[in-house]
C-alpha cells in the first residue's frame, strides 16, 4: 500500500510501505524515497518504523496535508499490540530540511480510536484532509459495517483531536470493507488538478476505494455538499465498488496528491506480485509502483476520469521509430523491427472501416475480456493490436488489444483487454485475460499507448479511459529476445495501424548522499 505522497520545496517524497520479511504481512515500516521528477528516485533512510505500542505491529497506509501556515502533518494507521486499527498523527522535526529526514510522532497518539459499531480491525487509511467552510479541517476514513462498505468523516482543527459526523458521507451495500480511500476533487471545465479542498460550481468530486474482499481499486464521479458531508454518485450504476475500475489489472491501494507546483493531481499505484511466494523470498522484494499518472476529467464521455503517464517519463525516451498506414488484412501478424524491446513507449492508432461494423447486424453479443478467450479467439470485429514481451516464436506473449462487439439494438461495444494466458512458461506465474469496455467516440480513432519494462506492461486506451497493468514474468521473451509484434485476429475487417516506438532508458534508483545534501 502506499502512504502520502507530497511534494514539498522542491522535491517529490514518496513514503512506501516496507517490510523487510516477504513471507510476512507485518512488522510494516514506512520506506522514504526523493525524487526531482518523478522518475529518478533516491532512497533516504527509513521515516517511521513500528517502535510504540499503537503501531507495533505495522505502520500502516496514511497521507499527508499540507496546511495553509505551510506545515506538514501525516495521519496512518497504527496496528497496536493488540491488534486494533487506529490513527496516528507524526509531522516533520525539521519543515526547513527540503528533504525531511526526521518525523516525530505525537506523544498523545493514537488519535482516533474505532467509533462504537466498527470492527477493531476495521478502521484505517485517512485520506488527505480538505478544508471545509465553515474553517475546519475533514478526514476520510475506509470502514465497513456487515459487508456495506462506508467512508467515515472526521472534522478538526489541530489534528489532535477530532469529531465523527453524525452519518457516513457515502455507503455501498455488497462491497465489503474499504481500503485506501481518496477524496478529491476535478475540475468539469479545466485540464489542471485542484487542491483537495477545492469545491463548487464546474466541480465533481472523485470517490475511490481500495476493495479488500477482491482487491480492486474502484472510483466513481460524483458530487459533494459539504453542509451535509455527503457524496452522490452520478450515476449509481457506477457506484464506488460496483461500476468503474482505475484500472483493471494488477493495480490495488492507489493514493493522488495534488502537486501545487504544477497544478496536477498525480495517482500512484502499487502492483503487486502474481508469480509465487517462494519466487519473492528468493530475489528478496516483491511488488512494485507503476508510474505516476496525471488525474483529470473526461470532458467529453463527462462519465469519467482519464489517466496519463505524468510527462516527465519522456525524458527516458531514446531512439524513436515509426510505422504508417501499416495494412492488417484479416488473420495478419506483421512483426515491428524495433531492437531491443524489453523497455518501450508505444503509441498506437488503430483505423478500421467503420461502416462495416454499422451494417452488421449483431456481432459477438456478451463478449467479455476475461471469459473470451484471449488473443487467439477470432470475432468479426476483433481483436486487433499490439503484442508484446514477445519471443520470436511467440510461445511467450502479452498481446493488448480491441474488440468490438454489437448488440442485436445496434449498439456497438469496444472493448480493451491485455491476454496474459501465454504471458511465461514459468508455472508458478498467475495468468489472466484483463480489461473492460472503453467508450470511442464519433470521429476518434482507436488508440493506446503501452509502457514495457520487462515485467510490467501499462496500457491506456483512448487518452486513458481505461487502463490495464499486467504483470508478466517471461522466461523466454528476455532481453535481446524480446519482440513486438502488430496483429489482426478480427475476421470481417482490416485494420490500418499508424505505431510509434520509443526505446527507453531506464530509470536511476539509488541513495541520496546524504553527506552532500545541502
Amino acid at each position: 500500500m502506499i502512504a502520502g505522497p507530497l511534494y514539498h520545496m522542491g522535491w517529490y517524497h514518496l513514503f512506501y510501505q516496507y517490510n523487510p520479511d516477504a513471507a510476512v504481512w507485518g512488522n510494516i515500516t514506512w520506506g522514504h524515497a526523493i525524487s526531482k521528477d518523478l522518475i529518478n528516485w533516491q532512497h533516504l533512510p527509513f521515516a517511521m518504523v513500528p517502535d510504540h505500542w499503537y503501531d507495533i505491529n505495522g505502520v500502516w497506509t496514511g497521507s499527508a496535508t499540507l496546511l495553509h501556515d505551510g506545515k506538514i502533518v501525516m495521519l496512518y494507521t497504527g496496528d497496536t499490540d493488540q491488534e486494533v486499527q487506529v490513527q496516528n498523527l507524526a509531522y516533520p522535526a525539521n519543515l526547513s530540511d527540503p528533504l525531511l529526514l526526521d518525523w516525530v510522532k505525537y506523544p498523545g497518539n493514537p488519535v482516533l480510536l474505532p467509533p462504537p459499531g466498527i470492527g477493531a480491525k476495521d478502521f484505517r487509511d485517512p485520506t488527505t484532509a480538505w478544508f471545509n467552510p465553515n474553517g475546519k479541517w475533514r478526514v476520510g476514513l475506509g470502514s465497513k459495517v456487515n459487508k456495506t462498505g462506508i467512508t467515515l468523516v472526521y472534522e478538526t482543527t489541530d489534528f489532535t483531536s477530532f469529531e465523527l459526523l453524525d452519518d457516513v458521507m457515502h455507503a455501498v451495500p455488497g462491497t465489503g470493507m474499504w481500503e485506501c480511500v481518496d477524496f478529491y476533487p476535478v475540475s468539469t471545465t479545466q485540464s489542471n488538478g485542484l487542491d483537495t479542498s477545492v469545491n463548487g460550481k464546474g466541480i465533481k468530486h472523485v470517490l475511490k476505494s481500495s476493495l479488500d474482499d477482491n482487491k480492486h481499486d474502484y472510483y466513481a464521479l460524483g458530487t459533494y455538499d459539504s453542509i451535509s458531508d455527503k457524496w452522490t454518485p452520478d450515476n449509481y450504476d457506477l457506484d464506488v465498488g460496483i461500476g468503474l475500475r482505475l484500472d483493471y489489472g494488477k493495480y490495488y491501494a492507489s493514493k493522488t496528491f495534488y502537486d501545487q507546483s504544477t497544478q496536477r493531481r498525480i495517482l500512484w499505484g502499487w502492483t503487486g506480485e502474481t508469480d509465487s511466494e517462494a519466487a519473492d523470498i528468493l530475489k528478496g522484494w516483491a511488488s512494485v509502483q507503476t508510474i505516476p499518472r496525471e488525474v483529470v476529467f473526461d470532458k467529453k464521455t463527462g462519465t469519467n476520469i482519464l489517466q496519463w503517464p505524468v510527462k516527465e517519463v519522456e525524458k527516458l525516451r531514446a531512439k524513436n521509430t515509426k510505422f504508417q498506414k501499416v495494412l492488417l488484412k484479416p488473420g495478419s501478424l506483421v512483426p515491428l523491427e524495433v531492437g531491443l524491446a524489453t523497455q518501450l513507449d508505444i503509441l498506437a492508432t488503430f483505423d478500421i472501416d467503420k461502416t462495416t461494423v454499422e451494417a452488421a447486424i449483431e456481432a459477438d453479443v456478451g463478449y467479455n475480456c476475461t471469459t473470451s478467450g484471449g488473443s487467439a479467439a477470432r470475432g468479426v470485429f476483433g481483436p486487433f493490436g499490439l503484442i508484446v514481451v514477445a519471443d520470436e516464436s511467440l510461445t511467450e506473449q502479452t498481446p493488448v488489444y480491441f474488440y468490438i462487439a454489437k448488440g442485436a439494438d445496434g449498439v456497438a461495444t469496444t472493448y480493451f483487454c491485455a491476454d496474459e494466458s501465454k504471458s511465461s512458461t514459468a508455472a508458478d506465474v498467475t495468468k489472466i485475460i484483463y480489461g473492460s469496455s472503453v467508450p470511442v467516440l464519433h470521429g476518434e480513432n482507436f488508440s493506446m499507448r503501452l509502457l514495457v519494462d520487462h515485467s510490467i506492461v501499462e496500457s491506456f486506451a483512448q487518452g486513458g479511459r481505461t487502463v490495464i497493468t499486467s504483470r508478466v514474468y517471461p522466461t523466454m521473451a528476455i532481453y535481446s529476445a524480446a519482440k513486438v509484434f502488430l496483429f489482426n485476429n478480427a475476421t470481417g475487417i482490416s485494420v490500418n495501424a499508424n505505431v510509434n516506438v520509443w526505446k527507453m532508458n531506464s530509470a536511476q534508483i539509488d541513495y541520496f548522499p546524504l553527506g552532500r545534501q545541502h
